[in-house]
Parts: structure tokens; C-alpha cells; sequence
């Protein structure tokens, strides 16, 4: 099989686990170079070595906050010096805050959206000039199925994430003569390891999951695999022609009337 990214380099925020991780072992495996950034260093410091050993791949460990910007632009100066440009950033980077609208603290809200929103922006921001002087640059954001559907009781997680579909519509549009194509997923739930800490942190883990699952018409949660393959071909140069879009990855629980 012809590698999908040879020969190209990507840098990936929130690398260290989950859907973050297994985008970076998929985009190693065929064949592109790799900053992994993340909040935790150990995590991408053992990510990196580990697909660095077994795909050949350069793989960058870059420690970082996403809402701190001048750390984002310092480690996407050392990236790009290392691997000598910067063709695609994946956006993963996120945390779940689900609150009481009322009962919601201003740190929480700042919090959310430093994070969800304004993190995806610094880590765009500093990949753009890179990408301009190019004339070429994928973006992916992973987004959610929260910026579709409203489900109660996640309050503001939704408001984060409506607001980065729209920044990726936006700066899709805003650069697309430019030779840059900026596109979103949206997973519904997903086995990653936070989901597997609401799991264990329900009454009845086993019941919880099964419960979750017969909501999907497709009667499985999903796996980060699953999310990876969807990046990969928005990455790659086969979607040319994808820009400004969202894809929805949620088994199609969506589109489901729920009575």
C-alpha cells in the first residue's frame, strides 16, 4: 500500500493519548514526519520513541499549553525548524467541561473555551505564516457531534465546539485561494480514555456502556481508530477538494429521532 503522507510533515496537539494518539500512529505508519505536542511530556515523549522505532518516522515530543500563545508559537518555531516545514496540524487538544448553567464558574467557562477554542486558533495562527509562504497546508480540528446536537447537562462544552466548526468554515473559506484547506471532524462518542473514566465512574460501569451503546444504531461505541481514518484522508491529498466542511463520525446517532 502507498503511504498516504509521504513525505509530508504534521504536527499533532493533544498526541499523548486518545484520539490525539492514535492519529499520530497513523499518519507515522504512512509515512509523515511528526511534532506530537501535548499538555503531558511523558506521554508524548514514550509516543514519540515508540513510532519513531517502529516506523522510521521523525517524531518531535513538544511539551506545551495551547492556551498559553507565546509557548504555542515558540513550539511550532521549533517544529518547523526540525522538520523543515509544516504541511498539515490536527487540532485535538480539548477537555470536557459539563456544568449547571447557572451553577457554572467563570474559571470553568474561561477554561473551556481557552482550551477548545482559543487553543485551536493559537496552534492555527502559528502554523499559517509557515504554510502561506508554501502555498499549501491542511488544518483538521477535531471537533464534536456537541457542535450539531444539544445533549442536556453538557453546558458550555457545545458552546466551544459550534464555535470551532465555524472557525474552521471561516478560515476554510478565508484562505482557500491561498492553496490551505481547513476542515473539522465531529465524533460522537468514542472509547478514549476519558470516556473510559465516565465509565468507571458510574454506579454500574458495565451497564452505563451497554446503555451508551444501544443508543447508536450501529449498536458500538467507537474506537480512536476509527477518528484517525477520517483525519488521514482529510490530511491527505485525496480530499483536494474538501475544504470549509465538518464530517460527523458518530454512528449516526445524530440523525436519530428521539422520541
Amino acid at each position: 500500500m502507498q503511504p498516504r503522507l509521504q513525505h509530508k510533515t504534521a504536527l499533532i496537539t493533544g498526541a499523548g493519548s486518545g484520539i490525539g494518539s492514535a492519529i499520530a500512529e497513523l499518519f507515522a505508519r504512512h509515512g509523515a514526519d511528526l511534532a506530537l505536542l501535548d499538555l503531558e511530556p511523558d506521554a508524548v515523549e514514550r509516543l514519540a520513541g515508540r513510532l519513531q522505532a517502529s516506523t522510521g518516522q521523525r517524531c518531535l515530543p513538544l511539551q506545551a499549553d495551547v492556551t498559553d500563545a507565546a509557548m504555542v508559537n515558540a513550539r511550532f518555531a521549533r517544529a518547523i525548524d526540525a522538520l523543515g516545514r509544516l504541511d498539515i496540524l490536527v487540532n485535538c487538544a480539548g477537555i470536557n467541561v459539563f456544568r449547571d448553567p447557572l451553577e457554572l464558574q467563570a474559571g470553568d467557562w474561561e477554561r473551556c473555551l481557552d482550551v477548545n477554542l482559543r487553543g485551536a486558533w493559537h496552534c492555527i495562527s502559528a502554523a499559517l505564516p509557515s504554510m502561506l509562504a508554501a502555498g499549501y497546508g491542511h488544518v483538521v480540528n477535531i471537533a464534536s457531534v456537541h457542535g450539531h446536537k444539544i445533549i442536556p447537562g453538557s453546558f458550555p462544552y457545545p458552546v466551544a465546539k459550534h464555535g470551532l466548526i465555524g472557525l474552521t468554515r471561516s478560515l476554510g473559506i478565508e484562505y482557500a485561494g491561498r492553496g490551505i484547506r481547513v476542515n473539522s471532524i465531529s465524533p460522537g462518542l468514542i472509547l478514549t480514555p476519558a470516556a473510559e473514566r465516565y465509565f468507571d465512574s458510574c454506579a454500574d460501569p458495565a451497564a452505563e456502556r451497554l446503555r451508551q451503546a444501544e443508543l447508536l444504531p450501529c449498536k458500538r461505541i467507537g474506537e480512536p481508530s476509527e477518528v484517525a481514518y477520517a483525519a488521514l484522508f482529510l490530511a491527505s491529498d485525496e480530499a483536494r477538494f474538501i475544504n470549509a466542511t465538518d464530517l460527523l463520525i458518530d454512528g449516526g446517532r445524530s440523525q436519530l429521532y428521539h422520541a
